[in-house]
């Protein structure tokens, strides 16, 4: 890939300017959005246009198990895919001791054609069916996760993090900055990182758990955001890290605390006039 990284996007030029990059992370997401991939080289990326993968990623619990293959009699063989860079993905990874850059790759099969299991190209998919209708999707997700103490004994109970005021974190708290300054360092290395990969964030707010957090992503195309989502989990964990706890984003780490979600906001816009076809005559309802 000649002269590739003239091509990156602004935020990856700004932050390799005047620097030499070490690694880039290539990488896809799994079913349950885990980052699966190789870590290469800069130098032998440069010089590659594809990798391979197994598609027994997409067969991968999130426990690590492997579920079973579509196909009971065959099973899967661990076919190998081509993975190919969208380079207008290419992110920084702030947190590593290198330069480092992510790109998420899209799946392909030997004969060039998209892996229809991938989470990216299944969405792809939908998202062209909108065209064809003449219609753009727009979305804007809100992530909740939870700050935790750290925790290396699965047989321990998730207890939440302990707040720069050395209490632990409050519960039934739903919007109080008190409660998010409480997270204030953590929450510092999450705007830097973002800003560091050219993302966006709306707006931070504290949930109605102990330590539970939302995140509100601007709105924007559905596959871009999915790819940012996706980021960010990561993001974020590295961000806890650096702090002395961890982020979860499971839909209940806590018994006696409010669960977890994502919300999606979504409207649909007439590509030729990009009215919203939710909205009514004088900005009224729809029938």
């Amino acid at each position: 890939m000649a002269n590739w990284k003239d091509h990156l996007p602004a935020a990856a030029q700004t932050y390799l300017e005047g620097r030499r990059l070490d690694e880039v992370e290539c990488i896809i997401s799994d079913l349950p959005g885990i980052a699966r991939g190789k870590a290469v080289p800069a130098s032998k990326f440069a010089r590659q246009d594809f990798f391979h993968l197994p598609d027994s990623i997409f067969f991968q619990t999130i426990s690590g198990g492997y579920g079973e293959a579509a196909n009971e009699d065959e099973g899967f063989i661990e076919k190998d895919m081509t993975l190919r860079p969208d380079m207008s993905t290419a992110t920084a990874a702030p947190w590593t001791g290198d330069w480092t850059l992510q790109v998420i790759h899209d799946a392909e099969d030997r004969e060039g054609n998209p892996v229809g299991c991938s989470p990216r190209n299944v969405l792809k998919r939908v998202v062209d069916l909108y065209k064809k209708q003449g219609l753009t999707p727009v979305i804007a997700p809100e992530m909740e996760f939870y700050l935790v103490a750290r925790n290396i004994d699965p047989a321990v109970e998730i207890k939440p993090m302990m707040g720069r005021s050395g209490r632990p974190a409050a519960a039934r708290q739903a919007y109080s900055m008190t409660a998010v300054d409480e997270f204030g360092p953590v929450i510092d290395d999450i705007y830097d990182f973002a800003e560091a990969q050219g993302f966006e964030i709306d707006g931070i707010t504290q949930e109605g758990g102990a330590g539970q957090l939302e995140i509100n992503l601007a709105h924007g195309d559905p596959v871009k955001l999915a790819d940012e989502v996706f980021y960010f989990k990561r993001l974020i964990r590295e961000a806890a890290l650096r702090h002395d706890c961890f982020a979860t984003f499971m839909a209940k780490p806590i018994a006696e605390e409010p669960g977890s979600s994502m919300h999606v906001h979504h409207s649909i816009l007439d590509t030729k006039s990009g009215e919203n076809i939710f909205v009514g005559p004088q900005d009224g309802e729809t029938d």
